[in-house]
């Protein structure tokens, strides 16, 4: 007789999950949750830190490569003669149009008041092909409308051109003036010929209101200047590195912002005060003659850029240093001690709000001026 392994019918019992059981296993999907939701989160915070940071490493990076490449090429044309350094250059474009001038400098550096950010302005010739000096062969008046010279050579309708008087004996009041070259095949006169530069009132910036009241006379000379280059380099409110410059074509000036997050922009003037061809000081004081401006070799930068990245925290106890040396002598910024035997320069950034929530990166150099060193 067979038997059966089964219980009888209605023996037979089913167990589920016990309301404890439930309990726990929610609770440990809960804390599993909670620990990959905090890696996930230290991951993409540390991931934005980390891409933050290597922004404000670009941004100061391009700011600084884009300040070195301009100053390099500082006073191309402008400096074929020291003794015209300094000199006040005017121009106007059309009658009604705002006057400006600028020194006859290659670089001309604005100080910030109390660590605020520096303003550099950079000047050079972009001439079509070299700007070679034209010595005037005749006395030119205040109203006149040629330019008679020894040679033309490279010089092109629409450059424009600087008029520079054979001696100057008070640059706090001399005037170089700006003017466009123009050609009218009709009139001899003030037709471009070897000899003859000419610049007709026709034209917006040929204004009789730059020129000096006794006009150029003879031995002075102009520099072609071609497609002229005056940038000037500053930080915006909103901390963006911009460059502000003039337009040849219709007198306009405009600004365009650069690079983001750039908080600071310092420089100071590298010069050879006993002419040894050796930087002997840096300082902040702009040169007001020839011999003073003939003493700057160097342009010496340093920028910071900032993390683009609030952290919420603060990460910054200090403000960044400009490590300047041992042995350079600095005048004017006021330096302290550090990293041993070094000096530096604290740049300011606790003016911005927060300033301590981010972080920071300083970057500088030293920037021969080419054509001044070339010249001298």
């Amino acid at each position: 007789m067979r038997t059966s392994n089964f219980p009888a019918s209605g023996q037979l019992h089913q167990r589920g999950f016990t309301l404890v059981e439930l309990m726990v296993a929610v609770l440990l999907g809960m804390l599993t949750v909670l620990v990959i939701s905090q890696v996930l989160v230290q991951s993409e915070t540390r991931k934005r830190t980390i891409s933050s940071g290597s922004d404000a490493q670009l941004n100061g990076a391009l700011a600084l490569f884009t300040l070195q490449r301009e100053i390099q090429m500082a006073g191309y044309g402008t400096a074929a003669n020291p003794a015209s350094l300094g000199c006040k250059l005017s121009g106007q474009y059309g009658s009604t149009g705002t006057a400006f001038s600028v020194p006859l400098a290659p670089v001309v550096i604005v100080n910030g008041l109390n660590g605020a950010p520096d303003t550099l302005s950079v000047l050079q010739a972009r001439p079509r092909s070299v700007a070679v000096p034209m010595q005037v062969k005749e006395d030119h008046a205040k109203t006149g409308v040629a330019f008679v010279v020894d040679s033309t050579q490279g010089v092109s309708v629409g450059d424009m051109v600087v008029a520079i008087p054979e001696t100057i004996t008070d640059y706090a009041t001399s005037q170089c003036s700006l003017f466009q070259v123009t050609t009218d095949a009709s009139d001899p006169v003030v037709t471009l010929t070897s000899t003859r530069v000419p610049h007709t009132v026709a034209n917006a910036w040929n204004q009789s209101a730059v020129f000096p009241t006794g006009g150029f006379p003879s031995k002075s000379y102009l520099v072609n200047m071609g497609n002229l280059s005056l940038n000037t380099y500053a930080i915006s409110a909103t901390y963006n590195m911009t460059v502000t410059n003039r337009s040849w074509t219709n007198g306009t000036v405009s600004t365009q912002d650069l690079f983001p997050q750039v908080v600071n922009l310092q420089a100071l003037y590298g010069k050879d005060t006993n002419s040894d061809g050796i930087v002997d000081t840096y300082d902040e004081t702009t040169p007001t003659t020839p011999a003073g401006w003939a003493q700057v070799r160097t342009i010496r930068v340093a920028v910071v850029a900032r993390s683009a990245k609030d952290e919420g925290v603060n990460v910054t106890t200090s403000q960044p240093l400009w490590d300047v040396g041992a042995t350079d002598t600095i005048t004017g910024p006021t330096t302290s001690a550090c990293h041993g035997a070094s000096k530096c320069i604290t740049l300011t950034v606790n003016t911005i709000p927060n300033w301590q929530r981010f972080r920071y990166k300083v970057y500088d150099t030293i920037i021969p001026l080419r054509n001044v060193l070339w010249n001298s």
